[in-house]
C-alpha cells in the first residue's frame, strides 16, 4: 500500500532456530497433517465448513474436486483443527483462484494472508506461525469476503510435525479476514450489528496535541513524489509520521536512519540534519513520531523477549532523534498480546506525553476480533489515535451491515469509521485516513472536500451521503493521509482543504 525502497528479511532456510534460548523446530514437508486436503474426497469431510461452501467436481487444480466457496453475506469459510506440537514453526499453504480469498491460522496464534485476486487462475498463497508454549493444537482456514464473487480453492497443506488432525466443531460465529490491500492478521467474527459498547460521551484530555489534528506521512526513501527535508513539511500538519523503521537483527528490534537514497536525492542529508530538523518542527509546535511497518515491512514480535526488544529499541531511537512517539503500521500481521507488551513498556519509559498512533488497513477495523482491534481495545488507556487507511480496499461492509460500500464516497468512509465509534474506541481515539491524491493509492483516491464532508457527518451529522450514523460523534480527531511527499506533489491541495476545516469541528 505504501511501497518502500527496501524489502526487508521475513526468515531463515536454518533447520533449527534458537529464538531466545528456545530451539525452535523448523517445518519438514507434512501435508498429511490436514485430513483431506484436496477434496478428493469428494465433500468437506475433516473439514468444518459453511453451507456457502462445499467439493465441487470440475475446474480443480490437480486431481477432479476442489473447494468452491460463495460468500454473499458472508464469507464463506471452511476451517479445520490439527495437532500441533509447542514452540513449533508451521506453514499452511493453498491454491486459490477468485478475489478477496484469505488462508491463516487460529488458536493460540494468529496469522492470515490473502490476495485481492488471481487473475481468473490458480495462485499460491502461504503463511507460516509458530505455536505458543503449551499448545497442541491449531485452526487453519479459508474464507473469502463480504459480497465478492466465488471463489476456489484445492491442494492444501500443512508442513511441520503433528499427530492425527481433528475435525473442529461447527460454530455459529465466524472468523472474518483481517487485510485489504495487503491484509495483515485475521479478527474472530464479522462486525456486530448490535453495538455492546457506546461511545464515551466525556471527552478525556487530548495530551500533546490539539482537539482535531491532521497527521501526514512523511516518506524516508524515493519514488515519484516530491523528496523533501524534514524541516519542509508544509505548516498545516500538526504531526509528522517518519516512515519507516527498519528491522534490526534481534527479534522486535527497531532501527532507523536517514536513507541513503534520499539523501542523495536532496544533495546531502545527514542524520545530523535531520535530527536538527526534527527540533525545527518541535519549535513550531509539531510532533514527530517514528511510524513500524509499511507494506514491505516485517518487523514482528511474537514473543516477551522481542515486545522488550522493541520497547528498548523504540525507546533508544526517541532519545536519539527526539522522536514524540510510534506509529505502528504493520501491514503484514501483528500479535496484539505481545505488541500491547512492547508498547505498555515504552509508555513507562517514555511517560505519559508518549503519542501512540495505529494506521491498519481497512480490513483490519472490521471486526472487534481482528489482531489490530483488539491491539487498539487492549490499549484503549494509552491509544492517542486510529487513522484506518480508508483506501486500496475495494467495497466493505459497514456498522449498519445493509450493504457494501463502495471506497471512495463519504458513505465509506463514516460506515466505516462508525464500526470503531460503536465498537469501543472514543470518538478522540478514531480519525479518518485517505490518500494525498493522484499517485499516492492504488484505489481510494478522493477530492479533499470528501475528506471534509466525511468528518462534518461524523462530528455534527451534515453532509452524510446515504449512511446515517447512529448518532455524532463531535470528538472525531481528524485525518491522516498518505503522504506529505505526495500532498506537496499535487499542490498541498490535501492539507490546505481539511486543515481549515478541521478548525470548524466541534
Amino acid at each position: 500500500m505504501r511501497p518502500r525502497k527496501i524489502a526487508l528479511l521475513a526468515g531463515s532456510g536454518a533447520a533449527v532456530l534458537t529464538l531466545a534460548g528456545v530451539a525452535i523446530a523448523m517445518p519438514a514437508s507434512a501435508a498429511e497433517l490436514l485430513t483431506n486436503p484436496g477434496f478428493e474426497a469428494g465433500n468437506t469431510s475433516g473439514w468444518t465448513c459453511e453451507a456457502s461452501t462445499s467439493a465441487t467436481s470440475g475446474a480443480a487444480r490437480t486431481g477432479s474436486w476442489k473447494l468452491t466457496g460463495t460468500p454473499g453475506g458472508g464469507t464463506a469459510r471452511c476451517s479445520q483443527t490439527v495437532s500441533v506440537q509447542p514452540n513449533t514453526k508451521y506453514t499452511f499453504s493453498a491454491y486459490v483462484n477468485g478475489s478477496y480469498v484469505f488462508i491463516g491460522a487460529t488458536g493460540g496464534v494468529d496469522a492470515s494472508t490473502w490476495t485481492p485476486g488471481t487473475n481468473g487462475a490458480y495462485a499460491p498463497l502461504s503463511v507460516s506461525f509458530t505455536t505458543t508454549a503449551g499448545q497442541t493444537s491449531a485452526v487453519v482456514y479459508v474464507h473469502g469476503w463480504y459480497g465478492q464473487p466465488a471463489y476456489a480453492a484445492d491442494d492444501f497443506s500443512l508442513s511441520g510435525p503433528g499427530g492425527t488432525p481433528t475435525t473442529a466443531a461447527p460454530t455459529s460465529a465466524s472468523p472474518s479476514p483481517s487485510r485489504s490491500a495487503s491484509p495483515s492478521a485475521s479478527p474472530s467474527r464479522s462486525p456486530s450489528s448490535s453495538p455492546s459498547t457506546s461511545p464515551s460521551t466525556s471527552q478525556p484530555p487530548t495530551g500533546p496535541l490539539p482537539k482535531h489534528f491532521l497527521t501526514g506521512y512523511w516518506q524516508d526513501f524515493v519514488n515519484s513524489a516530491a523528496k523533501l527535508r524534514l524541516r519542509d513539511v508544509p505548516a498545516e500538519y500538526d504531526l509528522i509520521a517518519v516512515a519507516f523503521a527498519e528491522t534490526g537483527s534481534q527479534p522486535g528490534q527497531l532501527t532507523f536512519q536517514v536513507d541513503p537514497g534520499l539523501a542523495s536525492a536532496l544533495g546531502g542529508y545527514t542524520d545530523a540534519d535531520f535530527r536538527a530538523d526534527i527540533a525545527t518542527l518541535h519549535s513550531r509546535g509539531k510532533k514527530v513520531i517514528l511510524s513500524v511497518g509499511g507494506e514491505a515491512g516485517r518487523v514482528t514480535v511474537g514473543d516477551a523477549t522481542a515486545a522488550t526488544n522493541f520497547a528498548n529499541s523504540a525507546w533508544a531511537l526517541m532519545q536519539q532523534y527526539g522522536f514524540d512517539g510510534i506509529d505502528i503500521d504493520l501491514e503484514n500481521g501483528l500479535n496484539p498480546t505481545y505488541m500491547a507488551q512492547a508498547l505498555r513498556s515504552l509508555r513507562t519509559k517514555a511517560g505519559a506525553n508518549l503519542i501512540i498512533t495505529m494506521a491498519p488497513q481497512t480490513i483490519d477495523m472490521q471486526s472487534t476480533g481482528s489482531s489490530y482491534f483488539a491491539l487498539a481495545l487492549s490499549i484503549k488507556d494509552i491509544l492517542t489515535v486510529v487513522y484506518t487507511q480508508f483506501y486500496n480496499s475495494g467495497s466493505m461492509l459497514g456498522c449498519d451491515q445493509m450493504q457494501a460500500y463502495s471506497q471512495g464516497t463519504v458513505n465509506f468512509i463514516t460506515a466505516l469509521s462508525c464500526i470503531q465509534l460503536e465498537n469501543g474506541l472514543r470518538p478522540d481515539q478514531v480519525a479518518v485516513g485517505l490518500p494525498a491524491g493522484p499517485g499516492a493509492a492504488g484505489g481510494g483516491v478522493v477530492s479533499p472536500t470528501i475528506v471534509n464532508q466525511s468528518l462534518s457527518c461524523l462530528a455534527v451529522g451534515t453532509s452524510c451521503g446515504s449512511f446515517k450514523p447512529p448518532r455524532t460523534y463531535p470528538g472525531i480527531r481528524g485525518a491522516m493521509t498518505w503522504s506529505i511527499n505526495w500532498d506537496v506533489t499535487n499542490g498541498n491541495n490535501f492539507a490546505r482543504t481539511v486543515k481549515p476545516h478541521l478548525a470548524t469541528l466541534p
